[in-house]
């Protein structure tokens, strides 16, 4: 792709002015703003970009952890560009380096929720759960949180949600979207819930990484049996919504993992997370998405009971 910006080209927004710092990606640069501020800028010319602007101009005035679309460029012309607030880290990237405390798990759960509830009330999924961050030095090392990436923000009754398109990193797509069957909100408080579990354990590690490589042609699969095996059985109403092909697949995923590889969440012990935690990914964790608790639903639970002082 044809680098469209250089180091120091200043570029005119419709309310500010900003100047190149860094190429950071094919089609994302960091910008300093005349007032000293970082910024990012995207730039291209696709139908994803101008579904981010749409769908953060509509939701970010809703809530402050959906990360802010502060202004677009109007010259030099070329493909249409975003700037977008920078921050500074992604939080998985800072979990690996440094395992989350349990209150600061709790701080970027209750934030994430609060970003998705907004979403999920008028219909729409992310699809992405992507979550970065600023820093700060204080007991929760956060001073920000906010969800990012909304260009694959759609609606539950678009075609791509009703057919099941392909959505997300695999090892955060929930069952029906690794099944390409309808999804919708659900799919999001799936991919929240193996991030979470993600955060509490630290170190990198991901409760349903398979082991082998991506391009591995049993890759997907091998998630859908880390699925079984540990929030499984799969359920008969899961099976009734399926259709005969996957439902094959799911049978096929059940009959052929032995009883000694299953590894039951529930009997994770307090040594590897505590009770209170436990409970909360089995509440979230649910094979049938017609029994996933919404955000709304999970934002008001005891989990979340704490002093406000300490967040």
């Amino acid at each position: 792709m044809t680098n469209i910006w250089s180091v120091g080209q200043k570029l005119k927004g419709k309310t500010g002015l900003y100047t190149i710092t860094k190429q950071i990606q094919d089609t994302v640069w960091s910008a300093m703003a005349h007032n000293r501020d970082a910024t990012i800028v995207k730039s291209v010319r696709h139908f994803r970009l101008q579904n981010e602007r749409d769908i953060l101009l509509r939701f970010q005035p809703q809530s402050p952890y959906i990360r802010p679309f502060l202004d677009e460029i109007e010259d030099p012309p070329g493909p249409p560009a975003l700037i977008l607030r920078h921050l500074e880290d992604d939080l998985l990237c800072a979990s690996n380096s440094r395992r989350l405390s349990r209150l600061e798990v709790k701080y970027v759960a209750k934030r994430v929720l609060g970003a998705l509830a907004v979403l999920h009330r008028e219909g729409f999924v992310h699809t992405g759960i992507n979550i970065l961050v600023n820093y700060q030095q204080s007991d929760v090392r956060f001073s920000n949180v906010q969800l990012a990436d909304f260009g694959s923000t759609i609606h539950i009754d678009s075609p791509y949600a009703r057919d099941g398109d392909e959505i997300g990193t695999p090892i955060f797509r929930s069952p029906e979207a690794q099944l390409q069957m309808r999804w919708g909100t659900a799919t999001d408080i799936w991919s929240f819930g193996a991030t979470l579990t993600s955060l509490l354990y630290g170190d990198g590690f991901h409760i349903f990484r398979p082991d082998v490589p991506v391009d591995h042609d049993e890759y997907d699969v091998k998630i859908l049996r880390k699925h079984h095996v540990c929030f499984g059985p799969i359920p008969t109403s899961d099976r009734e919504i399926a259709d005969q092909e996957r439902l094959a697949a799911l049978g096929w995923i059940m009959q052929s993992t032995p009883p000694e590889a299953l590894k039951p969440f529930h009997l994770t012990t307090s040594r590897e997370i505590c009770r209170e935690d436990k409970e909360f990914v089995l509440r979230i964790m649910k094979l049938d998405p017609r029994d996933m608790p919404t955000a709304d639903a999970l934002l008001g639970g005891v989990w979340m009971d704490q002093d406000e002082s300490s967040l």
